[in-house]
């Protein structure tokens, strides 16, 4: 049998299950069953019967009993047989619960977008429910802090504050809704002359300076978007467009302005620099390590182009191409990055000595650098020169705490012990 039901059970039935749970029934069941458990049950919650007080309590329970078991009733008189199954039941609570779902999830859905609507009215339109305190001349205006909304009819202007602290704002409806803006970002709009392509562009892209500015990429780049509508081959228009997208997350849509900026302009590195740190940041280091050649080939005096090749190709494990473009950069200005990348392709190539050689020149290039000296420890100690190894060690543990440089010391000491004795004896 079903267990009992709370006395302070909620009125309304709302699906099977609970029903039979309300009259204590157990399924498979007819209408016989319910009007028993009807009559049974009504003996008990009547509200003749209830103590003093209670009354109101017990009408309540009776009325749920009594709509719980309309609902069986009307049920198992439309069942096969005049009775239903255990497994009718499930399927009907279970239809029920999904309904109920459903129902829930739009009411919620509706009152996010009540409050939503709310919220953007404080934010858009305080002056909703006011009079305008000032009527305007020019009907049509666009907001220069945010030209993409386009041109929209003001309705009117309003005042808040009071003495010095007066600010004057315009309410404006555009396509996006109403907007309430400063009425000093307004620029009054003559559709008698020609919006000139250039003031667009100029409009724009001083808007996505300041989303820039204030962290807003993917707004920044919207709007890039309509200023390089206006004029498709302008390069600053189109490298700040590159820049917004690929600061915003948007690499598929940095690439594509970075091709554009490209060919518009041909002959400087710029736009190839960019597409290779975009191609890197989308994981295709071939057509990286591609635009890093372009970029030397425009820029052949410039040692970061040649080295920042030469680490894509060494990524690309193209051990000649990369010895060729890092030889490059230290000949025109070495740093201890690309010396250390040469180090790595010399080691590649099977090179000690050239290993060892361009470690020494990263370590006189900056003494400072602990992982110049690590590396240069790491390289004497696959030759002979312990000694100079186990300083290099000691240097490199002086400028920083490094455990695998700590073990490497360790064991060129094991080495000095032992060639010690074998050189006295001798």
């Amino acid at each position: 049998m079903v267990g009992k039901v709370p006395l302070d059970v909620m009125s309304a039935v709302l699906d099977v299950e609970q029903a039979l749970l309300l009259l204590e029934i157990d399924p498979p069941f007819d209408q016989r069953a319910v009007q028993l458990a009807r009559r049974r049950l009504a003996k008990q919650w009547h509200p003749d019967l209830a103590p003093p007080g209670k009354q109101v309590e017990h009408e309540r329970h009776l009325q749920a009993i009594n709509r719980a078991a309309d609902q069986l009733e009307s049920l198992a008189e439309t069942s096969r047989g005049g009775r239903v199954s255990a497994s009718a039941v499930r399927a009907s609570a279970a239809a029920a619960r999904k309904a109920r779902e459903e129902e829930g999830r739009r009411a919620y859905e509706a009152e996010q977008r009540a409050r939503t609507r709310e919220a953007d009215q404080q934010k858009y339109d305080p002056f909703g429910d006011r009079v305008p305190d000032h009527s305007v001349v020019h009907r049509y205006a666009r907001c220069l802090s945010y030209p993409e909304w386009g041109v929209g009819n003001v309705t009117g202007i309003y005042f808040s504050g009071d003495g010095e602290d007066v600010q004057q704002w315009a309410r404006i409806r555009f396509q996006v809704g109403v907007r309430t803006v400063p009425a000093g970002s307004l620029q009054f709009v003559d559709f008698s002359t020609p919006d000139p392509a250039s003031e667009r562009v100029q409009r724009f892209v001083t808007a996505a300076q300041h989303a820039i500015a204030e962290g807003e990429f993917a707004l920044a780049a919207q709007r890039l978007v309509y200023a390089r509508d206006a004029e498709p081959e302008n390069t600053a228009v189109l490298q700040l467009m590159t820049l917004a997208f690929w600061r915003a997350g948007n690499y598929p849509a940095a690439a594509r302005a970075v091709r554009d900026w490209a060919r518009v302009d041909r002959q400087r590195p710029a736009p190839h620099r960019f597409a290779s740190r975009i191609y890197e940041d989308m994981g295709s280091v071939t057509l990286a390590a591609d635009a890093a050649d372009r970029a030397t080939r425009r820029a052949p005096r410039d040692a970061s182009a040649w080295e920042r090749a030469g680490r894509l190709r060494l990524r690309l494990m193209d051990r000649d191409a990369a010895l060729s473009a890092l030889e490059r950069a230290r000949r025109l200005g070495p740093t201890v990055d690309g010396l250390l990348d040469l180090a790595l392709a010399r080691q590649l190539a099977g090179d000690l000595g050239g290993e060892v050689s361009a470690c020494h020149d990263a370590t006189l290039l900056d003494e400072q650098s602990g992982t110049a000296w690590s590396r240069y420890a790491h390289a004497l100690a696959r030759t002979d020169r312990v000694s100079e190894g186990i300083e290099a060690c000691e240097r490199a543990l002086r400028l920083g705490t490094d455990p695998e440089v700590g073990q490497l010391l360790e064991h060129l000491r094991e080495i000095e012990a032992r060639v010690l004795p074998e050189s006295a004896a001798a």
